[in-house]
């Protein structure tokens, strides 16, 4: 791969203004689209850990992207640097410097974009409910024969569902149902798009112990000719994009800190846990590694130390707070050493091949293990968030079930109950003009009557995963409350 390709400036619709005096390049107005959009400012209200939680300390999925945002962008300043002083490679030009870390800064924002309601937990919710429904719903084609809607739809479409990913569901916000002019979606640049697509391969791909670019899907059938261009376009051809692994450095090095941190605001986790669990977790390692979580250990101590000395009132917790700033700069260069060592790989797509990421054989790789264990233990698993979860899954198979069931023949001519016709005049008008403009697409094509039947039906459910997934967590649990005619979830 070669960076004049991976930067590829170029957009799906490109356009050109020769009177303009607009002097900024094509990935700073990247970044003004997507501060300005509505799926942005949705963040706000979408989990990071603790769903609807009323603190102002707690990150939501807003605060969390910023904070992705600026570790990569600071990843991609230090990786330029280094590339640049030590003249890795005379085709990595000097202002490619700029290109990264604008690159970079916009697809932090936009990786969690996809994201539906309730965090991760919603992911395993839209996934369980098709694995469970799909070759339970009975689909009456047009032929007049009723079969399961799953041999209806190909394998892949099938898996789209039984797989389904926030990340890529990001791609398709980004690249379509952002409707403000056309169905290209917010039409920012193809190395961006490139960027935010950690995985490089369908859902017929997912290989989980191989190459880390196998590990999800990363585009669905339906965006399979985008797929296509951006492979050509950026000169990828399957790989990985390089500036994928480090926004998913940047991801990682986020929330990992961000969830010790928030699970000490929260009372799940004290600073005394903590400390006995960074000093237990480095005496079952062995050399350079063992010595840097000890390390790591007295310096939470001395900040405590500190924060105690000046008469703070919750020194444990203004001790953690300091300690994350100070792990996430020491992960930060543990990555960008990772990215110089490993840069001709990175480049030729080998990189990845045994599932590492750019943490993988750093010092910073035992401490994120570390500190994931810990939040799962001490955040993850405790009652709230397991009764919420529990809530959250009654949310999703209601929706799901009641708009599959609206979708099914909606605009097919076929008869649909007053109910199904409410619920579908609930959904997005942008999300229906994409669907009505693919559909048609697709009626206009020269495939097969059954071709054409089982596409429609494909983008018709596509259109309930869209729905879903743009709902903020309160508006998800309003919608379920005010369609069930309760008050609240107890």
């Amino acid at each position: 791969m070669e960076w004049k390709k991976l930067l590829c400036p170029d957009r799906v619709r490109n356009y050109k203004n020769p009177g303009s005096s607009d002097f900024r390049t094509e990935y700073e107005k990247d970044y003004h689209r997507i501060i300005g959009s509505a799926s942005f400012r949705r963040l706000q209200d979408k989990t990071q850990v603790f769903p609807l939680d009323r603190s102002d300390f707690i990150r939501t999925r807003l605060t969390h992207s910023l904070e992705v945002s600026s570790f990569a962008k600071s990843l991609g300043q230090n990786i330029s640097k280094r590339l640049l002083m030590e003249g890795t490679d005379p085709d990595f030009l000097p202002e490619y410097q700029g290109y990264l870390c604008d690159i970079l800064q916009c697809a932090g924002l936009l990786h969690d974009m996809g994201n539906p309601p309730f965090g991760h937990f919603g992911e395993t919710a839209i996934r369980d409910w098709f694995c469970r429904n799909l070759p339970e719903i009975s689909y009456r084609r047009e032929d007049g024969q009723t079969l399961p809607a799953s041999e209806i739809l190909t394998e892949q479409m099938q898996k789209d569902f039984y797989y389904f990913e926030g990340n890529t569901q990001a791609l398709r916000l980004v690249s379509k149902l952002h409707d403000l002019v056309d169905e290209n979606g917010m039409n920012l640049t193809k190395a961006l798009l490139g960027t935010m697509m950690k995985y490089p391969g369908s859902s017929l791909e997912i290989k989980k112990d191989s190459h880390i670019k196998h590990k999800k899907m990363g585009y669905f059938y339906a965006e399979r000719e985008l797929f296509a261009d951006l492979q050509e376009s950026l000169g990828t051809w399957g790989n990985r994009h390089p500036l994928a692994f480090v926004l998913e450095a940047a991801d990682d090095i986020a929330y990992k800190t961000a969830d010790i941190e928030d699970a000490v605001k929260k009372g799940c986790l004290t600073y005394e846990q903590l400390v006995a669990e960074l000093e237990q977790a480095g005496e079952a390692l062995a050399g350079e590694r063992r010595n840097a979580f000890e390390a790591m250990a007295k310096s939470l101590k001395r900040k405590y130390d500190n924060a105690k000395k000046r008469g703070l009132q919750q020194p444990g917790v203004n001790a953690v707070q300091n300690w994350a700033v100070y792990i996430q700069g020491w992960m930060i260069n543990a990555a960008t050493e990772s990215f110089v060592q490993n840069y001709q790989s990175l480049l030729a797509g080998t990189y990845g091949e045994h599932g590492e990421d750019l943490l993988t054989g750093t010092d910073g790789e035992a401490m994120m293990d570390v500190l994931g264990d810990i939040a799962y233990r001490y955040a993850f698993q405790i009652k709230p968030i397991l009764k919420l979860e529990i809530a959250a899954q009654s949310v999703f198979d209601f929706l799901l079930e009641h708009f599959v069931q609206a979708v099914l023949y909606f605009e097919t001519g076929r008869e649909q109950t007053e109910v199904q016709k409410k619920l579908m005049a609930l959904v997005s008008d942008n999300y229906i003009a994409v669907y009505r403009h693919f559909a048609k697409a697709a009626e206009e094509s020269s495939k097969t009557k059954e071709e054409k039947e089982r596409e429609k039906l494909y983008l018709r459910l596509l259109l309930v995963t869209d729905h879903i997934c743009g709902m903020t967590d309160s508006y998800a649990k309003r919608l379920y409350q005010e369609l069930n005619g309760i008050e609240k979830i107890s």
